[in-house]
């Protein structure tokens, strides 16, 4: 008897339906409902109150739009088999699956190993499990397929990830600037050369996507009060840590490093803060008592760094750089009815290549309100 599943996204105002029984097998995996607890987008609701959204949500969501994607393609004439399509809907299912909690928030604090590493070790396990169902998963998430444009569909300038979060922060901050056309550009896929492009009429599209992004970075992801809230949280891990070096410690090379590590989400973390409001530690406690409280330290941003500034738990300095478009990795290419394929640098009469490429270097200093 086959299953199947109606999921309600409120970002796409529809529903996803899933009757794969390796996706729903997936789903349904401890590893994968653990995101159902860990934010999107950290502690971002301590600015946008609505930004609650969980990663869940958006693996569920990029699902969404990988489904769209492939159906597209294949209308176009792409060839897909049916295996490929979904190696790629596993891809872009789990490929956010290594996240820690508070998602980037913890992440090279909590184990020192990027989350695209766990994400690859968290599916190999799972296709131990399996049976090998994620063999062509995890070689599409790697890139290691010989269709390279199902590996641009996961993880590139113009993916379905990206697509997802953008229009899904956006939802939920209630920032209007991360609203974009996410069924043009969806439309307007095709492939050339094995390269995933955009058809001509899509350009504008494009356009508004990647002045989006950068506007989304400045005005919610590296918004200046989630910084402040981010080090904050920061500080009294690392304080915690001091005091016990067995605080949310884990051993990357024990063979049970992936089922300690999934059983720790956003939750546990707010459990251990609220509990240490009352450390005997009077750091620790004051910093907890600032989180939980939302008693967040000032913050000041500037062109040039701050001089003279002494780190403590209380007060310190960092770096932001935001560049929405990098000309490191492969460029968004533009597809004309004539068989010309230009990167969109070359394409576009709005976004010319020192606008594209201009990494935007911002720096910050935080420090108790009452030294404001």
């Amino acid at each position: 008897m086959n299953k199947r599943k109606i999921i309600n996204d409120p970002v796409y105002d529809g529903f996803l339906s899933v009757d794969d029984p390796v996706i729903l097998s997936v789903i349904e995996h401890p590893y994968f409902q653990r995101q159902r607890r860990i934010k999107q987008l950290g502690l971002t609701y301590l600015v946008y109150p609505g930004a609650m959204h969980t990663r869940f949500s958006h693996m569920l969501g990029a699902l969404n739009l990988m489904k769209r994607a492939l159906d597209v393609l294949k209308l176009k004439g792409v060839e897909i088999t049916d295996e490929e399509c979904r190696g790629a809907k596993l891809a872009i299912l789990l490929h956010d699956i290594g996240h820690g909690p508070f998602s980037h928030t913890s992440e090279r604090v909590l184990v020192d190993v990027p989350h695209e590493e766990l994400t690859l070790r968290f599916m190999e396990r799972m296709n131990l499990e399996m049976d090998g169902a994620l063999d062509k998963a995890i070689e599409i998430f790697s890139n290691k397929y010989p269709k390279h444009f199902l590996h641009q569909l996961v993880s590139s300038q113009l993916d379905m990830d990206r697509l997802d979060y953008l229009g899904r922060d956006s939802f939920f901050t209630g920032v209007s600037e991360g609203i974009v056309g996410t069924d043009r550009i969806i439309s307007m896929l095709n492939v050339h050369d094995d390269e995933l492009v955009i058809d001509e009429k899509g350009i504008y599209s494009v356009e508004k996507f990647i002045i989006s992004r950068r506007l989304m970075y400045w005005q919610v992801y590296m918004h200046k009060t989630v910084i402040a809230a981010d080090n904050v949280l920061l500080n009294i891990l690392k304080r915690a840590r001091e005091l016990n070096p067995e605080t949310f410690h884990f051993d990357t090379t024990s063979p049970d490093f992936l089922d300690r590590f999934a059983e720790v989400d956003d939750d546990d973390i707010m459990v251990a803060v609220k509990h240490w409001q009352h450390s005997d530690d009077e750091i620790l406690a004051t910093l907890c008592h600032n989180l939980v409280n939302r008693h967040l330290p000032a913050i000041r941003i500037a062109n040039e760094p701050f001089a003279n500034v002494k780190p403590s738990y209380f007060e310190g300095t960092g770096v932001l750089r935001n560049r929405s478009y990098d000309f490191n990795d492969q460029e968004i290419k533009v597809l004309y009815k004539d068989g010309r394929c230009l990167p969109i640098s070359e394409a576009s009469d709005q976004l010319d290549r020192r606008f594209l490429e201009k990494q935007v270097t911002k720096y910050f200093m935080y420090f108790p309100k009452e030294n404001k």
